[in-house]
């Protein structure tokens, strides 16, 4: 959507609250022991103190309130039985709508100690986040803000994934520009466009370049195995540094 009045701006930054909230939330209460299921149902109450609507439920039918994501799973993985362990990767993805904006942020990191070694991986993915954002504008082109996360991967060691891009969003959960990728793709020309609402996210992985759907219709891995890491920022783009409505996630410390 583009922002066209203040009470545009408003909406965006409420529905941006109560998923930024949410997810630093989750962040925190996630612990050794605890299901998947336990924690998305902790996250779903804090949805609805805000009044806000489960966006991957809402729109795909997903089961579950947020989607999150143990080890090898890449995203969409979905709350279950499954219990958390020392060392874990976890990626929470929390989307939803309240008043007829959507907002969308997501992160990853290590569950107590690093005994798997996993936070380089959760380092570059928040490190290739915030240069992408420092460097997004009205009039930038897209293709060239998918090269410096490319490049800004490989520097580092890693990959980043073809097949899972940022998005527009703001009326609903996914807009044009979609397909906002972490790669250059020399035949996109399209720019960002002052006042719109894009969400900007990493996609950096170990070995894997392709994400592939699991049996369960929802939770993706990678095509060469391995781990990925993804951060999510709800953005508005402006003539100079952008908006970042999810800030309040924290999940750049």
């Amino acid at each position: 959507m583009s922002i066209t009045k203040e009470s545009d701006l408003e909406g965006m930054q409420n529905a941006s609250e109560a998923v930024a909230y949410t997810l630093k939330q989750m962040t925190d209460y996630a612990q050794p022991g605890m299901t998947t299921k336990e924690l998305d149902e902790f996250g779903a109450k804090i949805l609805a103190g805000f009044g806000a609507k489960s966006a991957p439920n809402a729109t795909y039918g997903f089961p579950g309130w947020t989607c999150i994501s143990v080890n090898q799973e890449f995203c969409h993985g979905i709350p279950s039985s499954r219990k958390l362990k020392e060392g874990d990767l976890i990626n929470i993805d929390v989307s939803a709508e309240l008043n007829g904006f959507w907002a969308d942020n997501g992160g990853s990191f290590v569950l107590g100690e690093d005994i798997h070694r996993h936070q380089k991986l959760v380092n570059a993915s928040k490190e290739i986040l915030m240069k992408t954002l420092q460097n997004i504008k009205g009039g930038v082109k897209i293709s060239d803000t998918g090269y410096l996360m490319e490049s800004e991967a490989k520097k580092r060691g890693f990959k980043v994934i073809r097949n899972l891009g940022g998005h527009g969003i703001g009326r609903g959960l996914h807009e044009q520009p979609n397909e906002l990728m972490n790669f250059r793709n020399k035949a996109d020309q399209r720019r960002f466009k002052k006042n719109s609402v894009v969400a900007i996210e990493t996609f950096i992985s170990t070995t894997s370049s392709y994400a592939t759907e699991l049996k369960d219709g929802w939770t993706m891995v990678g095509n060469n195995g391995g781990f990925m890491a993804q951060h999510e920022h709800t953005i508005v783009v402006t003539d100079n540094a952008p908006i970042i409505l999810t800030k309040m996630n924290e999940i750049f410390g």
